[in-house]
């Protein structure tokens, strides 16, 4: 069973600085887990540790059921494509492929086998007697995994493997990379900093900040069930908007009052609200969640809001507009049939089933 399981796992740099701190999270067979979140987290040192990379300062980690700690990256059984492919330049993309094989001194046979059988998988057959430099991103990108694929490990680890590529070629190579995982039901691990990427490939998200694990869920709970305000702003494009403002109470009504404008809470969120009366709280609504008025058949009065529009970005199928409340900026992602204008006064309406709230000193989800 290709299982992974960090137990209490620390790395610590010279000069006492904290990559990782005490993550805890296990993978099971067959699943893709993505590491996700900003330049310097630990993303990448955590997936070093895992490899063998990198010493571990403190606690454990088991690959199957050996704990690995002490074992050479050669002999945990993983593979691991990195973020600039690591190909050998003098070498084809056969000879690349079939390298760790020959090092392991297998037979013939079984090297053009195993390389045979990647190459059909990533359709790289008419490519397997060129040289790296005659390649695309792309094609390196699939040698490396190639590579990988050819050893068949237990794990699979991916680091950042298509930072290096164009955007409309990151698209295309994360459908491969799905495509892969279904074929092979092989157990992965992939890191990146791109939630896009996270969302569309990963089984189970592992969002981190500071070397601390935020969240460990699926793509969809993340989105939507955020516990703290850093994964709400981090997980989503555009971000989640925050105003800052004040729990009121009117006639057994609960509201969120931003100075400016004032919107009615519904009555599910009472309960865990009730204790933040009259205390600065932050509510996150994210951009899908805001309407313009023109176009909500049934507007509740109270949680009409008039904004300024700022800033309008047409996407086609969507328009971004970008609106100042006197206090907060907030964005709101609207129909591409709307034709705001800048310095326009609009209504909008927020849906108030779909808000967040968040202590504004812990940022922790409250609701």
């Amino acid at each position: 069973m290709a299982q992974v399981s960090l137990r209490n796992v620390v790395k610590t740099f010279p000069g006492g600085v904290v990559a990782v701190n005490e993550v805890n999270f296990g993978v099971e067979n067959k699943e893709f887990v993505v590491l996700v979140g900003p330049s310097g987290c630990g993303k990448s040192t955590t997936l070093r540790l895992i490899a063998g990379l990198e010493t571990i300062s403190g606690g454990d980690v088991y690959i199957g059921d050996r704990k690995v700690n002490s074992i050479p990256p050669k002999d945990r059984d993983i593979a691991m494509v990195f973020q600039n492919y690591a190909l050998y330049p003098h070498m084809t993309v056969y000879e690349n492929m079939a390298f760790g094989l020959k090092l392991k001194k297998y037979p013939k046979e079984e090297i053009n086998s195993r390389v045979t059988e990647a190459a059909g998988i990533l359709g790289l057959e008419n490519l397997l007697k060129r040289r790296p430099r005659e390649l695309s991103g792309g094609q390196r990108q699939r040698v490396a995994v190639g590579r990988a694929i050819v050893r068949k490990p237990m794990v699979f680890l991916f680091d950042e493997p298509l930072s290096n590529l164009d955007a409309k070629l990151r698209v295309q190579m994360r459908t491969e990379l799905h495509r892969l995982h279904i074929k092979l039901q092989a157990t992965m691990i992939y890191v990146t900093h791109d939630q896009t990427e996270a969302m569309t490939l990963g089984d189970r998200i592992v969002v981190m900040k500071d070397g601390i694990v935020q969240q460990i869920d699926t793509p969809t709970n993340v989105y939507n069930r955020p516990l703290n305000k850093f994964v709400a702003s981090f997980i989503g494009a555009p971000p989640m908007n925050f105003l800052n403002g004040r729990i009121m109470r009117k006639d057994e009504k609960l509201y969120f009052d931003e100075g400016n404008f004032r919107v009615r809470i519904v009555e599910e969120m009472f309960k865990p609200l009730e204790d933040y009366v009259s205390k600065d709280v932050i509510l996150g609504v994210r951009t899908e969640d805001i309407y313009d008025k023109l176009f909500v058949s049934e507007a509740p009065p109270e949680n009409v809001v008039t904004m300024t529009c700022e800033v309008v970005e047409h996407l086609g199928s969507d328009v971004y507009i970008h609106m100042n409340t006197g206090s907060n900026v907030l964005v709101a992602r609207v129909s591409g049939d709307a034709n705001p204008e800048i310095n326009q006064d609009m209504d909008i309406v927020f849906d108030m089933s779909k808000v967040h709230f968040f202590d504004n000193s812990t940022e922790k989800t409250i609701v």
